[in-house]
């Protein structure tokens, strides 16, 4: 089973509780303020980030092609350049929508797992006929052409939040997805092995902790006694 299969069978919340609890990553990898706007089909989406920065038009950098590119199990990843980001709602500078029905078709022929785009999206109801995994800020209706383009692939993408942090996507990592939001799990800093089996054994706890709350035990109680065998897997 590849670590994209064993990362698949749990949810953002058990994944960020294993990179919280086994590697200290403060947010557990979660980005803020994403919608599931053509929600996953399955319970969740794994993929490999395939990463696209856009730049303003008048950026030197040339446009690049970046959908046709788009490898097989990634999860496609957009994001403005910082400066036509924000902290605020609606998170960036910029009202057009920079991924459309049109990209989701191609990514999903190419068999992407989904899209998460850091701003807006247009042609809603396309991505959801198509069943294809898409988040993002929000919506809208303008093509992005005459204010951005996308100028870089597989490239670091900086992604200002809401808490004034500045998180890191780095193409490669495994961006997992679903009801709950999207969490990236750095690659380059965690042991996939011990993270998988660390949140295997949490969710056994757990079930057990839920166990014993329904048979009448305090909650504080049961957490305490059943979680303190995770300290051997941390």
């Amino acid at each position: 089973m590849s670590d994209l299969q064993k990362l698949q069978r749990f949810s953002t919340c058990d994944i960020s509780d294993g990179l919280l609890n086994v590697y200290n990553i403060p947010t557990g990898g979660y980005f803020p303020n994403l919608t599931a706007i053509s929600p996953p089909q399955n319970s969740s989406i794994v993929g490999t980030a395939y990463t696209v920065l856009f730049a303003p038009i008048d950026d030197p950098r040339p446009a690049v092609n970046y959908i046709d590119s788009v490898p097989p199990n990634s999860i496609l990843v957009l994001a403005l350049e910082p400066h036509l980001q924000s902290q605020f709602h609606p998170f960036i500078k910029i009202t057009q929508a920079m991924y459309g029905g049109l990209m989701s078709t191609r990514a999903q022929y190419l068999k992407s797992n989904g899209t998460v785009v850091f701003g807006r999206i247009r042609d809603v109801d396309e991505h959801r006929t198509l069943n294809h995994p898409v988040f993002a800020y929000g919506v809208g209706s303008c093509a992005p052409k005459a204010v951005v383009k996308a100028v870089g692939t597989n490239v670091q993408l900086k992604i200002l939040t809401s808490d004034g942090v500045t998180q890191t996507i780095c193409p490669g990592d495994y961006i997992a997805g679903d009801n709950n939001g999207i969490v990236r799990i750095p690659v380059q800093e965690t042991d996939i092995s011990k993270l998988v089996t660390y949140i295997e054994k949490s969710i056994e706890v757990d079930l057990l902790v839920s166990e014993d709350i329904k048979n009448g035990i305090p909650a504080k109680q049961a957490q305490n006694d059943r979680r303190s065998v995770l300290k051997k897997y941390i």
